[in-house]
């Protein structure tokens, strides 16, 4: 094995950093729906040739996905020792969430990488197209029972062979979706961010040595492994046990449980999801590598001094039994799997604030809200608007929660109302902080957010979320958070899902208008030991009402917003005091 210094390794550590951050930055600049383009649904990275295990990541790609992208280029490597046929030039095409996807609308591409007529690694490409087909514009069709409802499949195919596009595959993908321009433009900008980053990895290559390069990737996976082990062992060795829920699945209002029992010893640790429910009929489930994704974010969430490749999960056993909503296999469908990851990526949390409460962060808000709005412009021709929205993050032995911000799957951003009104026939007609949101706590949750949509014209909504039924959780003494809430005008007056969260097939008329208002974050510690001036402020703020900072936090605010210490009148409680009911 080549020897490298620790100055050459953090220098190659950079570069190869910097290749897949070009490639982020080349996707984004050039993809035509504003889910990439603004919210940045998308990743890259370099991956092992003979194992397709993670090597390097972009900074700004989404989390989730490079966990996944390891199982995504393990299919192809798989696809190619059965097949054969690889050559220079290739690049692979899929959408498969059973076989190291996420769901239909995430499209791979997969290329290798050759030197000297010898496969040295893989680049890969995952980006959210806007519409695959299915019952639903956007995909996202919350009474699904099977992948057929939700779109088009494709299992790993060649889009390239040795340079040469196959067109037959383009003419297919054009005939599965409403919006094939808009699919074209971000299929190109993928293709032209492997093209980039092949160039800048053989440039690197040239300049350091594949035998250098070659031992830097392995003594980046060995730093991972041994820094997680070390992380592990800060830890106290035992089995913590952690639950939550989903609301329903679409179909039957019936909550189901995501439970997990953590064991640490020794340096490692062993994830057991084996009493979660089973596979239900409506599509919150998802496959085995979707969870072993959900959980690395988790995990590098807690562990930030760990670097993101494939060595850090070498510690780690997962046990995901087939048998349950988590290792789903085809054709159950999984067009919700974002809600199904964030409670995942929760109970990890949970668990390990038992281990560790120093570690311990409330829930966040945990659903992306996925609303799709979609209609027909004066000419004919479809549109189709889909879009994720914010909420507050939970409150931590530091700091408040974020208010209004993204999930914990990801870096993305929320797509700007300008950018989407610009696109679409709608307009935000509310786009605010939700008071009263957060949970309570010594620090609070980050709050929720108010959007209020006006249809400009006729158009079809549907809403896959969670959180309309089980508020996040606060953690050390805090308070849940809010529910979430969807609501939508008709003739009749306001109307919400019967499922809570879910819906789909509802009819808007132009003028009319849909309000989603989504929960904040729980609360970390008693929120009695807040400070008063502290609540004061939020009351000033607007992000606690002065009722909500008397009922919850025991604190009496008056008309300039400014705490009452002294002189409350009989049955007001005052600052510092204890609620009625609650321990000393």
């Amino acid at each position: 094995m080549t020897a490298i210094d620790p100055v050459t390794l953090a220098v190659l550590g950079g570069r190869l950093e910097q290749i897949a951050d070009e490639m982020d930055a080349t996707l984004y600049r050039s993809a035509f729906n504003p889910i990439i383009a603004e919210a940045r649904d998308a990743c890259h990275g370099l991956y092992h040739a003979e194992t397709g295990d993670t090597l390097v990541q972009g900074t700004k790609g989404l989390p989730i996905f490079v966990g996944a992208m390891a199982f995504a280029v393990k299919s192809v490597i798989d696809l190619v020792k059965t097949r054969g046929g690889l050559s220079p030039g290739d690049t692979f095409l899929f959408n498969d969430p059973y076989d190291g996807g996420t769901h239909l609308n995430d499209f791979r591409l997969v290329r290798p990488v050759f030197r000297n007529g010898t496969l040295f690694c893989w680049l890969a490409s995952v980006g959210h197209w806007l519409d695959i087909g299915g019952n639903v514009p956007g995909g996202y069709n919350p009474k699904a029972t099977e992948s057929f409802q939700e779109g088009v499949r494709f299992p790993p195919v060649k889009l390239i062979a040795a340079g040469t596009m196959n067109q037959d595959i383009l003419d297919i993908l054009a005939a599965n979706t409403r919006v094939p321009l808009s699919n074209w433009g971000d299929l190109n900008g993928q293709l032209n961010a492997l093209d980039l980053g092949e160039r800048r990895f053989h440039a690197l290559l040239d300049e350091y040595g594949d035998a250098t390069v070659s031992a830097a990737f392995d003594a980046f996976s060995d730093r991972a492994e041994a820094l997680m082990r070390a992380a592990l062992r800060s830890l106290p060795d035992g089995t913590y046990t952690f639950e939550d829920y989903l609301d329903n699945d679409g179909i039957i209002d019936e909550k189901l449980t995501i439970a997990l029992d953590l064991t640490i010893r020794d340096g490692s640790m062993v994830l057991d999801f084996s009493r979660s429910s089973p596979p239900p009929q409506g599509p919150i489930n998802i496959s085995r590598a979707t969870a072993v994704a959900a959980c690395y974010v988790a995990l590098k969430h807690v562990f930030v001094e760990v670097p993101a490749n494939a060595g850090c999960l070498r510690p780690i056993a997962f046990v995901i039994p087939d048998t349950t909503l988590l290792g789903a296999k085809a054709p159950k469908p999984v067009a919700g799997y974002t809600e199904t990851i964030l409670r995942l990526i929760g109970v990890v949390f949970g668990a390990l604030a038992k281990a560790d409460p120093a570690r311990a962060t409330a829930g966040p808000f945990g659903t992306i809200n996925a609303l799709s709005i979609a209609g027909h412009r004066q000419d004919g021709s479809r549109w189709v608007m889909f879009s994720f929205f914010g909420g507050g993050l939970g409150g931590n032995p530091q700091s408040d929660g974020l208010n209004h911000a993204n999930n914990p799957i990801s870096t993305a951003t929320i797509p700007p109302l300008e950018i989407l009104e610009a696109a679409y026939p709608i307009k935000f007609t509310q786009w605010a902080l939700r008071p009263d949101s957060a949970g309570a706590g010594e620090h609070r949750g980050g709050v929720g957010a108010v959007y209020e949509i006006e249809m400009l014209s006729d158009a079809e909504v549907s809403l896959l979320g969670e959180r309309g039924k089980v508020a996040p959780f606060g953690v050390a003494g805090g308070d849940p958070a809010a529910l979430n809430l969807f609501h939508w005008q008709t003739d009749d007056g306001e109307r919400s899902p019967p499922m809570v969260s879910k819906v789909t097939d509802v009819r808007i008329k132009a003028g009319r208008r849909v309000r989603l208002e989504t929960p904040g974050g729980g609360g970390w510690g008693d929120p009695v030991a807040r400070d008063p001036e502290r609540v004061a402020r939020d009351v000033r703020l607007g992000l606690v009402s002065p009722e909500a900072a008397l009922s919850r936090y025991g604190v009496h605010v008056d008309a300039t917003g400014r705490p009452i210490s002294d002189g409350a009148t009989a049955g007001e409680t005052r600052v510092g005091e204890k609620r009625e009911g609650e321990a000393a």
